[in-house]
């Protein structure tokens, strides 16, 4: 009877000092530089947030191209370029209409990410982190931000 006692009471101490961090999904993670290619490319640790790991993982390569062109790289190794390709904020939103399309699934951003350089085993244990109804997912990235930078000149957003 005490030895039960005993035990519930361990039991009832233990679960109530148990914490949910139901935050997660709220949390902003910066992406941040892996590396620098030859070719103009930055590799880039993004994250991504979505229901399942596809939504997540588009969410993540969409961040990667934003913080690029828009944040700039301040995380992570010193090799990436931290200022972003568009210098001017303003530019963000007086040319909204071309990055809603810009950024759309299946939009241009696509053409300019790759995962390329993520491993197999950075594959087997990719950082996921879940909270109720989303997930929150880490990938290797790869932005080729010398062609990005390309195209948003030839489309007149970089003067």
């Amino acid at each position: 009877m005490k030895v039960s006692i005993l035990i519930s009471s361990f039991f009832i101490f233990i679960f109530s000092y148990a914490q949910k961090n139901e935050n997660i999904g709220n949390i902003s993670f910066e992406s941040e530089c892996m590396g620098v290619e030859l070719d103009g490319s930055v590799t880039l640790k993004a994250w991504g947030n979505g229901r399942n790991y596809l939504d997540a993982s588009e969410q993540a390569k969409k961040n990667a191209v934003r913080d690029v062109v828009f944040v700039g790289i301040k995380k992570g190794s010193s090799e990436c370029n931290s200022f972003p390709l568009l210098k001017n904020q303003s530019a963000k939103f007086d040319n909204e209409d071309y990055f809603n399309v810009f950024f759309a699934d299946g939009g241009k951003y696509s053409q300019f990410v790759s995962l390329k350089d993520e491993r197999v085993m950075e594959k087997v244990k990719r950082d996921k982190k879940k909270n109720g109804e989303t997930r929150t997912h880490g990938l290797v990235v790869r932005v080729n931000r010398s062609a990005l930078k390309q195209e948003l000149t030839k489309d007149g957003i970089i003067k």
